[in-house]
């Protein structure tokens, strides 16, 4: 697919291109490629390992970064507890476990429970009047390389609220350090080694 996509750009059919990826290791080789312009990739609170290489391969490269799944398939939003259920046609249903496609789309591939479990964790960093959906959002702009954050919203309400995030300040270092003492503790083991 590279190649033909190169051989666009040769061809003077297009400038550029960006692509969607997994892994960090997609989004590495993806960096290395002359014609890449952008890269999506899932980058929240509980998935950290972008952070390692590709957000400072993609700064040193002047490729941009689009954040996917900021908020954990709404793990991070705060709404969810042990007694939500999803509609059998949400994949929150039908593919906590990869069945359907890869598990990582599906609450960043964190178990239900354990995301739960940090979430409520995530919730004591808060500020006064900030959500925890304003407050991940927040960390995913927050990062060095991020262009752009891309959130779902299931009405106006969730669209103003998450836009609020912008204008937050930047979070803080303690903040910033709870993310990671969370991760470390809570989430690392489910999914660092995966993506």
């Amino acid at each position: 697919m590279f190649e033909a996509l190169d051989e666009l750009v040769r061809e003077g059919h297009i400038a550029a291109y960006g692509v969607s990826v997994e892994t960090c290791e997609q989004a590495l080789l993806a960096i290395d490629r002359p014609h890449v312009a952008t890269v999506q990739i899932i980058l929240n609170c509980f998935r950290l390992k972008p952070l390692e290489e590709v957000l400072p391969a993609a700064r040193e490269a002047g490729v941009g970064i689009i954040a996917r799944v900021p908020l954990a398939s709404g793990l991070l939003s705060g709404r969810y507890d042990e007694r939500t259920t999803f509609s059998p046609e949400d994949h929150r249903s039908y593919n906590r476990h990869g069945e359907a496609f890869d598990v990582g789309e599906t609450f960043s591939g964190v178990p239900y429970e354990t995301g739960l479990a940090a979430a409520r964790e995530l919730a004591g960093l808060l500020d006064p009047g900030m959500t925890l959906a304003q407050f991940a959002l927040r960390w995913v702009i927050d990062q060095p390389g991020v262009s752009t954050v891309i959130p779902g919203a299931r009405n106006g309400e969730q669209v103003r609220q998450n836009a609020a995030a912008a204008g937050l300040a930047p979070l803080r270092r303690e903040q910033l350090d709870g993310v990671a003492d969370v991760y470390d503790r809570l989430v690392r083991e489910h999914v660092h080694a995966h993506w």
